[in-house]
């Protein structure tokens, strides 16, 4: 059921991203974890990232997620719902991470022409801006603010320098990977408890890092 016309509003949508992992592998004619391989993770060097299909596959050397409760951590790792591919299964770690960034930043994965539609922050059928929906929600981080969003990264600056970045939740684990385009930075965290702000903790070391090239 849509939660509203096509083109009228903005939302993030964690179904979204699942609905658009069936379409690649409908129109790439191969399994979803199988197009990931052959057109990211080899091309870009991601030898330790897979896509984790519970009975499929396995992960040496992985980490689990933990959440507080009780005052002590208890494992809580992946649901049902937490284990769909398109918006989740993705595991990686910060080497491989890094060689993201650089395909990234090097255009190996896309050409520059091919890669703009992704840094254009997205607008309304009418050509208005989008805002967040005004209803609070667990997706919904400014409930009526503006919202600037392009194809899969957040794309507002940070003390006056131009990022793109996104977060990444579910049980157990919190993430945020975030490039600061202009400074040439990318500072990239991952947690597997749920009790950190992996974000205030990224623009911390940003900080820290920019402040120091400008002085």
């Amino acid at each position: 059921m849509a939660r509203f016309p096509p083109g009228s509003s903005w939302a993030y949508s964690n179904s979204g991203y699942v609905v658009l992992g069936i379409i690649i592998r409908k129109a790439s004619g191969m399994p979803y974890r199988d197009f990931l391989q052959k057109r990211i993770f080899f091309p870009a060097g991601m030898n330790h990232s897979l896509v984790y299909q519970k009975g499929i596959n396995e992960i040496p050397n992985r980490a689990f997620g933990h959440s507080r409760q009780d005052g002590k951590f208890v494992e809580t790792d992946q649901s049902s719902t937490s284990a769909t591919l398109g918006d989740g299964g993705v595991y990686s770690n910060l080497e491989d991470l890094s060689r993201w960034d650089d395909a990234l930043e090097n255009h190996l994965l896309l050409g520059e022409k091919e890669m703009a539609p992704a840094l254009e922050p997205v607008k309304l059928a009418d050509g208005s801006e989008a805002h967040w929906p005004k209803e609070a929600g667990e997706d919904n981080a400014t409930p009526g603010k503006p919202v600037s969003y392009g194809f899969g990264w957040f794309l507002d600056s940070w003390e006056g320098h131009p990022r793109m970045y996104h977060t990444g939740s579910t049980r157990g684990f919190r993430t945020v990977i975030e490039r600061f385009t202009r400074d040439g930075l990318t500072t990239v965290v991952l947690c597997n408890r749920l009790d950190l702000e992996p974000q205030a903790l990224a623009e911390k070391s940003a900080g820290l890092l920019l402040r120091t090239q400008t002085q």
